[in-house]
């Protein structure tokens, strides 16, 4: 069983950094192939309302897809379309009121990442999912952070979490994960694919795909109030009393009295 350990996460997102990254060619297709991946999971949530956490894309880009009666981001970044701004780890909304949350690269750039987390779990709802985007470590962003090679229009801070570090966390607060699905723009020229599907080439590469969407839904055992069983009445075999005879003329024999003779025929 995994330990949950707590770790540095990484620098927030700021104005000047996340402007950059939407305005230059990869940082804009990146966004658009998460807008049509989270198309294909979004129109599967029903309920009431959506969040996206984090600022990154254009207002509620992101969540176009979505079906539910509300949506709304909470961004962190000015100016970006955001219905508020908030601390990502300080969640203003009431616990078990959010039927699903997106997460687009906001762990990445939460300084305390576990906590972000926790507080996810509790405004969702019983039947709550959460979508969380993320840069593979493995993935050429990561491997030229670690190089010290970073594209200058890429956000700096950033700290990078492989999706099976996450499926551990998600584990420990009682998420289930449904997906993970992998993608690239660059190296290694894959097509988008999931974990788990029948085995091909492109399955031996993804490992190494730039980034990846996980989707995860709460699971919670619903409790039902059993009330107490109704037990079967169980006749004694021994100790029952002997119907009182009765005389010719009505009245009762009592106990050590002789009955009434046995009439001959």
């Amino acid at each position: 069983m995994s330990v949950w350990r707590p770790s540095r996460g990484g620098r927030p997102l700021s104005r000047q950094a996340l402007g950059q990254w939407q305005q230059c060619p990869r940082g804009r297709q990146l966004i658009e192939v998460e807008q049509r991946e989270l198309g294909r999971l979004l129109p599967d949530v029903f309920g009431r309302h959506v969040l996206q956490i984090g600022s990154w894309g254009n207002g509620e880009a992101l969540l176009q897809s979505a079906e539910t009666l509300h949506r709304a981001v909470l961004g962190t970044v000015a100016d970006f379309g955001a219905s508020a701004l908030i601390e990502s780890e300080r969640l203003p909304i009431a616990s078990s009121t959010v039927d699903a949350v997106v997460l687009p690269h906001t762990l990445e750039f939460s300084a305390s990442p576990h906590h972000l987390l926790r507080e996810v779990n509790r405004i969702l709802t019983d039947r709550g999912r959460v979508f969380v985007m993320g840069f593979n470590p493995w993935g050429v962003w990561g491997v030229r952070q670690r190089l010290g090679l970073r594209d200058p229009a890429f956000p700096g801070g950033a700290r990078f979490y492989s999706a099976g570090r996450l499926c551990d966390w998600l584990e420990l607060l009682d998420l289930e994960v449904v997906e993970v699905r992998r993608f690239s723009l660059g190296f290694p020229w894959a097509a988008a694919r999931s974990d788990g599907e029948s085995w091909s080439l492109a399955a031996l590469i993804a490992p190494f795909s730039e980034a990846y969407l996980l989707a995860a839904r709460k699971r919670v055992v619903p409790i039902r109030l059993v009330g107490r069983p109704v037990r079967a009445q169980v006749r004694p075999l021994v100790g029952i009393a002997a119907p009182a005879a009765r005389r010719d003329d009505g009245s009762v024999c009592r106990d050590g009295e002789a009955g009434p003779p046995p009439r001959l025929t």
